[in-house]
């Protein structure tokens, strides 16, 4: 049964193929919604000679507070995309096009035996097989180039708009929900953009990343922005560490991937000192583990006491972090070893 919303979806995708000449108006044989976080709208679009995969952004996020976010992201988008492809090919699809006018961009399908999205590997309670540390190196490869002489920053600089897709939800709510912690979270904010600044993805979840033979593509670009980089990294951790705590049968392999993903983005950093990187790896971690509980965009999968576990470790971590990414890991698995 279609709704009004499927055959607006449906309208929208017709408009976009033909404004980008992918085919004509009569050529959409089929679109359908595809799952895929709560910022945009996604769709399947079959022609017919290809599927493809089309995207548009939403002004107001599907969660249940209010949460609106300004709907040009939507090309900040595509342009971490290009800039992604540019640097490590292997870690991004092909791009078919960009309307301004729709806010909605194309881009391939991908698909097949040899495709798994990450986040479904970890659900089905698959542990780590190195997925960690491929997406740790890749992150770092991404992070550096953007340092380089002739990097084009142009379409990152909106400092209001990672504020409105990523601090404020997070770290501001939380901290108005834990007036205690408001100087530690708001001052994160403020910290986000005072490091070295490289070019920041801003999702760098597991739902969000696809591995093709065995390489990540990385999706969902929307927040994209220059700041620290150690937010990319600690945004990743945070989904694996909640991923630990709600997986007793591959908690301790969760873990080490944790460990594994910070070595293997230690090695390439040559922006900033890896020990500073690190402290603040392990001070993003807490707020955003904590964030997941009480920010806007709480994770859907850890029972009450598994969420009150979460936020009973981590308000102390969130006062005082540790520098060390081991020291961390160690108290979050002694924690949590009887959940």
């Amino acid at each position: 049964m279609h709704t009004d919303t499927e055959d607006g979806l449906k309208e929208r995708c017709t408009a976009l193929v033909a404004e980008l000449g992918l085919g004509r108006s009569g050529d959409v044989k089929s679109v359908q919604p595809l799952p895929g976080g709560v910022a945009s709208d996604i769709a399947l679009v079959e022609l017919p000679d290809r599927k493809i995969c089309v995207k548009f952004a939403l002004q107001q996020l599907k969660v249940a507070d209010a949460w609106h976010a300004p709907i040009h992201r939507n090309l900040t988008e595509y342009k971490w995309l290009q800039a992604a492809a540019a640097i490590d090919p292997k870690a991004s699809l092909k791009l078919l096009g960009h309307s301004s006018a729709d806010n909605g961009f194309a881009m391939e399908y991908v698909a097949g035996d040899n495709v798994y999205l990450w986040k479904d590997a970890t659900m089905a309670r698959q542990a780590d097989t190195g997925e960690a540390a491929v997406v740790g190196r890749v992150l770092a490869q991404i992070h550096a180039a953007s340092v380089r002489p002739g990097f084009d920053r142009t379409p990152f600089e909106n400092r209001d708009d990672f504020e409105a897709l990523r601090l404020a939800p997070y770290f501001r709510t939380t901290a108005d929900r834990h007036p205690d912690l408001s100087d530690r979270l708001n001052g994160l904010c403020d910290a986000f953009h005072e490091a070295p600044t490289v070019l920041v993805h801003g999702d760098v979840s597991p739902k969000n990343i696809l591995f093709r033979d065995g390489y990540p593509i990385l999706l969902d670009a929307e927040c994209a922005t220059l700041g620290d980089g150690a937010f990319d990294v600690a945004f990743c951790m945070s989904l694996l560490a909640l991923g630990a705590v709600h997986h007793r049968e591959i908690r301790n392999r969760q873990i080490e991937a944790i460990l594994e993903m910070w070595d293997a983005y230690a090695a390439l950093i040559d922006w900033d000192g890896a020990r500073a990187t690190e402290a603040r790896v392990c001070a993003f971690l807490a707020a955003l583990m904590l964030a997941r509980i009480d920010g806007k965009s709480p994770v859907e999968y850890l029972t009450d006491q598994k969420q009150n576990a979460v936020r009973a470790i981590m308000l102390p971590l969130v006062a005082e972090p540790p520098a060390r990414l081991g020291d961390f890991c160690d108290v979050l698995r002694g924690r949590i070893a009887d959940l």
